[in-house]
């Protein structure tokens, strides 16, 4: 049903009253929302922390670990002198990349982070790098989260050991379908884990510290097998670095509030900017705890238990109700980790569609109002990347931190540029850019100076990055981004180039057509082609009926059909001595419209059977299906299809 006509300058605008049918799908992931229920689906403050800051929180479970790797590795037990000072230069550095994000979410209330920024300020080569770095990273996010969350789980259970990274996918494709249901019912869900997770992990801390001040924590009991080098090496200053660099995976995640703005309610930025600071300080808490306590008992940093694992049962003393408690927080928020990356990546592969670098069809949203395409891509090419790398930790965390880092330093570069661009704006004056507005800022030098000083140190800490994990895989991502961008190049292009062929600037060929050539191919002289002839006669008389004959006997009857059934229209009988079919049929159309004349438009009308059963395609010719793809490339030429239902 059709409803609200209204007519303005000949124009009808009318609200259809049909909704979609139920589906296997719509039954899977929730009724279809209409576009107006937009607004109803924004998050508050609380949900917004469950859905964008489960990555970085979640980083708290490895990020200690990747520390110990690298410095157990070179010094053995001596790694545990220097953990903590690490750990708290990695929360400085968090501390200056979160103010210099704060900054960006009031500057650009639209969202996007690190893409819109450098677009804005630095130009779109910037803007598609850090685009590339940011979509790499996120598909990195839901793999290493997910594997890790595994990883947990076969801590306190080493039977799954064999089947992780099958038990990843799997959960890969559970939240997949939670995110397709909305953004609002998803961080709904994923709110109550995440709590549990902070508060379990608060709780481990604070008993570890306590036992600690009172001397009763100890060291791990029966820790997992660790070989000590036999040549212990020097502390050197590539070392601190190797290990520092290895332990910024804490930092993942933060960027994510600011590039998922436009899901918050209004005002927007001020909710967005709180979750950030709230997110900052738990993070913050929470890494220092654990790598103070780490220290402290000697955990030991092993495939077969993690490090949380060790210090929860020391300090719960041994695998009891509350050791699970935290293991299976640790598990759910390490695989809740990915949702931040599914709630991401689809809005900004959205926005680079938008701007035509990436299909199109990446910015429709889907029937529950959440960009479907992104979500099931991301999915599909992360369980790709675990069963790869078979779901290791490990393995998985030198791809990590350099598109992190990468799309760090772009963001704060262009925010530097920005505030330098305000800095030289006349007191009042506001010039609007693609994503915000510019006005002036009597603290625009302070500003600079925080967001040039965190680029700075993220370009510092990408660099060791790449030198320290280059030979553990990180090559791979030098080489995949700038791919990455070569592939948005191409399509932009590609894009760029229909849009000048279909532009109407310049455009003066009258719309009206002074002559209509139809041409039906038949194959005999039957119930089809009769339709498909009556069909042509309505569009033009001048139509010209063409059998191609294989066999002359065949033409033969062809020809005396036609004079009883085709009604005086032109036949022309195409003799085929080789027994082709198309070919000469497609010379003939070519040869008419070597002829054509200006404003002379050439349709050719296919009759097609429609069989009742699909599986009966395989027993017709298809012709009509043939040569809509032999003429679909030729200009002026319109290809209609006439089908026949048989019954």
């Amino acid at each position: 049903m059709i409803t609200e006509v209204e007519s303005q300058n000949g124009v009808l605008r009318r609200t259809a009253g049909t909704t979609p049918r139920r589906t296997w799908r719509s039954r899977l992931i929730g009724r279809p929302l209409q576009t107006a229920d937009a607004p109803h689906q924004t998050i508050g403050k609380a949900v917004g922390l469950a859905v964008f800051a489960s990555d970085a929180l979640s980083s708290t479970a490895y990020a200690t670990q990747e520390i110990l790797v690298i410095l157990a590795a070179a010094i053995g037990m001596a790694a545990f002198g220097y953990l903590f000072p690490i750990s708290i230069a990695i929360v400085v550095l968090l501390a200056i990349v979160t103010i210099s994000y704060e900054q960006t979410i009031h500057a650009y209330p639209g969202g996007g982070g690190a893409y819109i920024v450098a677009r804005d300020n630095l130009g779109e080569l910037p803007a598609q790098i850090a685009g590339a770095a940011l979509l790499t990273d996120y598909i990195l996010t839901v793999a290493v989260s997910v594997s890790s969350g595994v990883a947990q789980l076969a801590s306190a259970f080493p039977a799954i050991s064999d089947y992780r990274a099958l038990i990843a996918v799997g959960m890969v494709g559970l939240i997949m379908l939670i995110n397709l249901r909305g953004v609002k019912e998803s961080g709904t869900i994923f709110a109550i884990p995440t709590y549990f997770f902070v508060v379990m992990m608060f709780l481990t801390v604070g008993v570890g510290l306590v036992r600690a001040l009172t001397g009763s924590l100890g060291t791990v009991v029966d820790p997992p097998h660790f070989e000590a080098p036999e040549v212990m090496g020097p502390v050197t200053l590539f070392l601190i670095l190797h290990a520092f660099s290895s332990g910024t995976a804490a930092l993942t995640g933060i960027e994510a509030i600011s590039n998922g703005i436009t899901a918050f309610r209004e005002p927007r930025s001020r909710n967005a900017g709180i979750t950030l600071i709230v997110m900052a300080v738990i993070l913050s808490s929470l890494f220092l705890g654990i790598s103070f306590l780490a220290s402290q008992i000697q955990t030991i940093p092993s495939e077969a238990e993690t490090v949380i694992s060790q210090l929860a049962r020391t300090a719960y003393d041994g695998r009891n109700f509350l050791y699970y408690a935290a293991i299976a927080a640790t598990t759910v928020i390490l695989i809740m980790a990915a949702n931040t990356a599914f709630a991401d990546f689809p809005r900004l592969s959205a926005l680079q569609a938008g701007d035509g670098f990436l299909p199109r069809q990446m910015a429709y949203r889907g029937s529950r109002l959440v960009y479907s395409h992104g979500i099931e891509a991301l999915a599909v090419i992360a369980s790709i990347l675990i069963l790869v790398f078979n779901a290791s930790v490990t393995a998985l965390i030198p791809l990590y931190a350099i598109g992190v880092f990468l799309s760090f330093t772009l963001s704060q570069a262009g925010m530097a540029r920005r505030w330098w661009k305000i800095g030289h704006l006349a007191p009042g004056q506001e010039v609007r850019e693609r994503g915000s507005t510019l006005k002036a800022d009597p603290r625009w030098a302070m500003k600079m100076i925080i967001n040039g000083f965190g680029a700075v140190c993220t370009l510092i800490v990408m660099l060791v990055f790449a030198v320290t994990k280059f030979e553990g895989g990180a090559w791979l991502v030098l080489i995949i981004i700038p791919l990455l961008v070569v592939l948005f190049s191409r399509i932009h292009v590609h894009y760029r180039t229909v849009a000048q062929h279909l532009t109407l600037e310049n455009y003066d060929t009258p719309l009206r057509i002074t002559r209509h050539r139809v041409i039906v191919p038949i194959s005999s002289v039957h119930r089809g082609a009769l339709a498909a002839l009556r069909y042509a006669r309505s569009l033009s008389d001048d139509v010209t009926a063409v059998h191609v004959a294989i066999d002359p006997a065949d033409g033969e009857k062809v020809q005396a059909k036609w004079q009883l059934w085709g009604d005086g229209t032109r036949l022309v009988i195409l003799e085929s001595p080789y027994r082709l079919l198309v070919e000469p049929l497609l010379d003939f159309i070519d040869q008419i419209d070597e002829r054509r004349q200006p404003n002379e438009a050439i349709t050719v009308v296919v009759p097609q059977f429609v069989p009742k059963h699909e599986i009966e395609k395989g027993l017709h010719m298809n012709t009509a299906e043939i040569l809509r793809r032999a003429l679909l490339h030729r200009p002026g030429i319109v290809i209609t299809d006439v089908p026949y239902q048989i019954d």
